[in-house]
């Protein structure tokens, strides 16, 4: 099958590469032509694992194609993906016009019955605005789906090849028969495709997100509590994660969620729900929950210094949203920079793959090729983000070359009784 997917971000660039290791003829499209010979050459402008390996595969096999002609892509296209951003803008909602303007550029380059399928995430309603966006320019048939990601950043890859489920929205049959057939590659075991309206499939996204960051900011709360009362979050963590109808999926206490997904999707939904005068008083409770809890870290240093870091020199590890990423987006990092500046500390930071974006982000802090050079001589040890390779420390090795002997673990990996053993003083969240 012949697919165009427009927009070479983080959910088309794992899209396109996807369907072409379905087998399918995939040109993915970008308005960006130093971005388009960048994937030419096989490089990929993010840090995602996997996704080099599945482009370069996939290229070398003429599966994979990249243009900056929507023309050229769209031409012949059974289906047109549209994987451009939906920013925010200052009131809160998703600014569609990068979608509309994707709209019309595809209606005019139809050459015969298409496909159109929402892949960016999009309020109820946007199927609409891009059915009439279409219309206004198209000379041949079309239909409009939506399709929304479930992709987690670190491992877009596996989620991609290997669904849980796959939501389709579409009334139209032909649409519906098309991207089952455009599936079938995942589908060997079990049929799970999951067809429903267009506006349940919109919401169904938006409803994910916001199910996922309420679990995390209600850990984060229980946390709070967990601190005044003298319990352990991570045994209340385990006590309830071990019920089946909890689970224990996003029940881990921490620094607060970033990226690029449930903060914008949490204000999207909200403001939606507002201009129909439907307030969501659960997602205004987990933004806000969500934006003092990123604060917490830098609460944490500058308690124990007494309000001053004047002199100081904090080591901060981790510096991306989450693991395997280098994605900075609304990284509770960047809170706790601008936290630790304003109290006059020098920072030095590390991380394995966001350094570069931290870098240009222009945060002026000092990065250093490995975290034990950003320990080195540092008055306390912050950890933001929970790579692998930090879990672990060797706290003896921690201690001869820290100034002063202080861990904050803002994710609850290090072990606590074998840092305070060391001689640390050590800041956990929800931790005696």
């Amino acid at each position: 099958m012949k697919i165009a997917v427009v927009g070479t971000g983080y959910v088309g660039l794992v899209t396109g590469a996807g369907f072409s290791d379905f087998g399918h003829d995939v040109t993915c499209v970008d308005i960006d032509p130093k971005r388009v010979e960048t994937l030419r050459r096989g490089e990929v402008p993010f840090y995602e694992p996997g996704l080099h390996d599945l482009i370069k595969r996939n290229a070398g096999l003429d599966r994979l194609h990249f243009t900056t002609s929507t023309v050229d892509a769209v031409k012949g296209a059974e289906v047109v993906f549209i994987a451009v951003g939906t920013p925010s803008t200052e009131d809160g909602s998703a600014d569609l016009s990068y979608v509309i303007e994707a709209a019309k550029q595809i209606g005019a380059a139809l050459t015969g019955f298409t496909v159109i399928v929402t892949k960016s995430t999009v309020p109820v309603g946007t199927a609409a605005k891009i059915t009439a966006a279409v219309g206004s320019v198209a000379k041949q048939p079309f239909a409009v789906a939506s399709n929304p990601e479930f992709l987690k950043e670190g491992d877009a890859v596996n989620d991609f090849l290997r669904p849980p489920r796959v939501i389709v929205g579409a009334e139209d049959p032909q649409a519906i028969a098309v991207l089952r057939e455009l599936y079938r590659g995942v589908l060997r075991t079990n049929d799970r495709i999951q067809v429903m309206d267009i506006a349940s499939a919109e919401l169904t996204k938006y409803a994910a997100n916001a199910m996922l960051a309420t679990r995390i900011s209600f850990m984060n709360e229980l946390a709070r509590l967990c601190e005044v009362v003298g319990a352990d979050i991570e045994n209340v963590r385990k006590g309830i994660g071990s019920d089946p109808r909890i689970g224990n999926k996003f029940l881990f206490a921490g620094a607060g969620f970033g990226g690029s997904c449930f903060p914008k999707d949490l204000r999207a939904l909200r403001h939606t729900a507002q201009s129909l005068d439907v307030p969501l008083h659960v997602v205004d409770a987990v933004e806000r929950a969500n934006e003092r809890q990123k604060r917490l870290l830098g609460e944490r240093v500058l308690a124990h210094f007494g309000g001053s870091l004047a002199g100081k020199r904090i080591a901060i590890w981790g510096l991306a949203f989450k693991p395997e990423t280098d994605d900075i987006r609304e990284s509770p990092a960047l809170v706790l920079i601008e936290q630790l500046r304003g109290a006059g500390a020098t920072i030095v930071g590390y991380d394995p793959a966001a350094m570069k974006n931290i870098e240009a982000a222009g945060t002026g802090i000092e990065l250093v090729k490995d975290a034990y050079a950003a320990a080195a001589g540092a008055d306390a040890v912050v950890l933001v983000t929970e790579w692998h390779e930090l879990r672990d420390p060797d706290l003896e090795r921690l201690k001869s070359s820290m100034r002063t002997h202080v861990l904050v673990d803002g994710r609850n990996v290090w072990p606590m009784a074998d840092a305070r053993a060391a001689g640390f003083t050590y800041y956990g969240i929800g931790r005696g």
